[in-house]
């Protein structure tokens, strides 16, 4: 192979593997904010992702305090957000995991928690 050959398919590695990296959907952001504190339970938890979910195969779980679990275990996915409504779980760190696939297949998964109370 030409030395001028290998100058050009190495610029082509770095793109090819930068695409990739973007490829998957990682937490944005979310409501309550990570590592917030609010006065009251909230009556949901919505996360936005940097891509488009799969609905079917995406899922959150929050719990309280105590350790119980407060969603309803039925979350909304619309595009790239994905919601889920809660009963009320009192005052105290709740625990927000979840898992999702985005339209282009790639798995990511994270927790986060956000404090409830004065």
């Amino acid at each position: 192979m030409h030395r001028s050959s290998l100058f050009g398919i190495i610029p082509l590695i770095f793109l090819l593997a930068a695409g990739e990296a973007s490829a998957h959907a990682f937490l944005d952001h979310a409501e309550p904010r990570v590592g917030n504190k609010v006065a009251s339970p909230p009556r949901e938890v919505t996360l936005w992702f940097t891509q488009k979910l799969e609905a079917a195969f995406s899922n959150i779980t929050v719990t309280n305090a105590s350790g119980e679990r407060v969603d309803t275990g039925k979350p909304r996915v619309a595009g790239n957000q994905m919601s889920v409504a809660l009963r009320p779980g009192g005052s105290g760190t709740y625990h927000v995991t979840w898992h999702v696939l985005s339209v282009d297949t790639h798995r990511t998964e994270g927790n986060f928690t956000f404090q409830v109370g004065q």
